[in-house]
């Protein structure tokens, strides 16, 4: 397996390592071939290139089998006539990378806001939506009418649905077989409607799977009452990003939140949460949302490969990951005293 790496701004460098250790790790472990190419994206390549993205990096994650992408510092790429692209959202759209599946679990050990544990999964459409920076083939989807009315275009697509639904309750079937739809449709009747009704659609090819649908504000209200009755959650971009946060903080921090974007050809590990710029550098950087990615990614490798022993070290990067949480070999976030570095160490040690 060909991964490219790009360690990212902020904490990102740091968190990239710790993944890698663990990389190594299970690589070992099980007999995987990897190959692992290094480069670099953001503020690294800005300095270098005079842009966050240089020609031709595209083409090299093309013919590779997989992304590993730290954290970037979104906010800092404004203007791409100065260099300034989003990779992020480049390489989603790039690559068509169009699931992005966000798990949130809790923890032993672990203090949570959640009634009771919860097992679940965020399936979130991931290249339309209300996202200006995705929906458009050129020009923007915000329009500033007058200085103060501003338009903003939300595009929704029959093939975008239900490729989205496909991907959730294929994800079902090998879990506790039920699907949540959240969606907007008593408002929003066209686009979210067409939305359920490809994830009707869906139910009816996998008969093993309970579809279950429900208003987007009604969720909110539901995942902080008891996040535990749901399993697989799909949905439309915004409300996607905006729930996987949520599902993540529920379980105790969003650095437990594992996540990976995923299309046909490609897929993307990327931690689910930011840069951090204030604790860069700090050896502070939880790094087990990453870690937590790349087993996402194996997974993602092997189940389209058909490389048993790729998802064979997802599981167990996870279950290390368990084991780590469970003994306090954990950052100060979650209550440890561990560094990033040595909290990564703590993982790839069990695996080892």
């Amino acid at each position: 397996m060909h991964i490219i790496v790009l360690p990212g701004d902020g904490i990102g460098p740091e968190i990239t390592d710790a993944a890698l250790a663990v990389l190594d790790a299970a690589a070992n472990r099980h007999g995987l071939n990897l190959n692992l190419t290094h480069d670099v994206a953001g503020h690294e390549s800005l300095r270098r290139y005079g842009t966050t993205l240089r020609p031709g990096l595209l083409e090299i994650v093309k013919q590779a089998d997989g992304l590993l992408m730290g954290p970037m510092s979104t906010y800092d790429y404004t203007d791409e006539s100065k260099g300034g692209i989003n990779p992020s959202a480049y390489f989603r759209k790039r690559l068509d990378l169009f699931a992005n599946i966000r798990p949130a679990r809790t923890y032993p050990g672990v203090p949570h806001p959640a009634m009771r544990d919860f097992d679940l999964v965020v399936v979130r459409e991931n290249t339309e939506g209300f996202y200006a920076d995705r929906n458009m083939e050129k020009g923007g989807a915000e329009m500033l009418v007058t200085p103060d009315v501003c338009i903003s275009l939300r595009r929704i697509t029959r093939p975008c649905c239900a490729r989205i639904a496909k991907a959730a309750f294929r994800l079902a079937t090998a879990r506790r077989g039920r699907v949540t739809a959240v969606h907007k449709a008593n408002v929003l009747a066209l686009g979210d409607g067409m939305f359920l009704e490809e994830c009707r659609k869906a139910a009816e090819r996998f008969p093993g799977v309970v579809l279950e649908e429900v208003i987007v504000d009604a969720m909110a209200a539901l995942l902080i009452r008891d996040p535990s009755r749901f399993d697989v959650i799909v949905t439309t971009n915004m409300f996607g990003d905006i729930l996987s946060d949520m599902t993540a903080e529920l379980s105790g921090s969003i650095g437990l939140g594992g996540s990976v974007n995923a299309g046909m050809e490609h897929a993307m590990a990327q931690a689910a949460h930011g840069s951090a710029p204030d604790i860069a550098g700090q050896d502070r950087a939880n790094p087990l949302s990453l870690i937590l990615s790349v087993a996402q990614l194996l997974d993602w490798h092997g189940g389209r490969r058909g490389g048993d022993a790729y998802m064979r070290a997802a599981r167990s990067i996870e279950a290390a990951v368990a084991e780590a949480v469970s003994a306090g070999d954990i950052t100060a976030d979650l209550g440890g005293r561990l560094g990033t570095r040595a909290a990564g160490e703590a993982v790839a040690a069990r695996l080892r």
